[in-house]
């Protein structure tokens, strides 16, 4: 077989399987595993797929920055934050990650709600101001343009000031062995940092994200209270991620 027609084989078995294993596929084609390695490597650097020990996950299609990701999925994000923005009860301190699903949980909060809203996106932090009886809190840092958010260790230290009862934490992959994953080291640095001053961590995920794998891991998992997918998602999805030790639930 030829290195392309492998390669092809390889993303057609990432899309229906979810995942290839580099010895099963070596001894399946009649190759060295060090042929599937360098394949999976070759895909890797491309942006195809995710390598992980011992072979491969699909790479996350939520790695755009934050203009590209407003136009994936915009539907979904839409039911997502609305769910999101149901479960914010008044008085609750809240920590409101980046992306696109946040800046629809802040648009989506009732307008008479009173809580506190703690974010280090400037662009959620803009959303928010339209809820007149909601308190925000603007973590500084520098900004990351990618996502339009603010990392580094002063986002950190600001953070440990706070207890949130609820964080709304943005990922590009969930996936039941990989876990929680995002495209950025920074970025999966600050996302930790809010996840262990939460009470509770609550993941709004689009479909693009789901059994999907990014390089930078931030938590598994069995760390959240809640994964909320979309109202479309397949039975076999869902419980392929209920397998990862979460409490799954569609947004309808």
């Amino acid at each position: 077989m030829l290195t392309a027609q492998r390669k092809q084989l390889i993303l057609s078995r990432l899309a229906t399987h979810g995942q290839i294993v580099a010895g099963e596929l070596a001894v399946e084609l009649g190759t060295s595993e060090d042929t599937i390695r360098r394949d999976l490597r070759e895909l890797a650097q491309q942006g195809k797929l995710q390598r992980v020990h011992g072979g491969a996950l699909p790479a996350s299609a939520a790695t755009g920055d934050l203009r590209v990701r407003q136009q994936v999925s915009s539907d979904e994000k839409q039911a997502l934050g609305r769910f999101g923005a149901q479960l914010i009860k008044p008085g609750q301190v809240v920590m409101l990650d980046g992306g696109t699903t946040a800046i629809q949980v802040a648009r989506q909060l009732p307008a008479d709600l009173r809580a506190t809203v703690i974010t280090h996106s400037p662009n959620v932090a803009v959303e928010l101001a339209a809820h007149r009886h909601v308190d925000i809190i603007v973590l500084g840092g520098r900004l990351f343009r990618h996502s339009m958010v603010n990392v580094g260790a002063s986002v950190i230290e600001a953070a440990s000031r706070f207890r949130a009862d609820l964080f709304f934490l943005g990922v590009t992959g969930v996936h039941p062995e990989a876990g929680l994953s995002t495209g950025d080291a920074e970025e999966a640095d600050v996302k930790r940092a809010l996840h262990a001053r939460a009470a509770e961590t609550v993941v709004l995920a689009s479909s693009e994200k789901l059994l999907s794998a990014s390089a930078f891991v931030i938590a598994p998992m069995k760390a959240l209270s809640l994964l909320v997918v979309p109202d479309g998602t397949p039975a076999k999805t869902v419980n392929t991620l209920r397998a990862g030790g979460v409490a799954v639930q569609k947004a309808d």
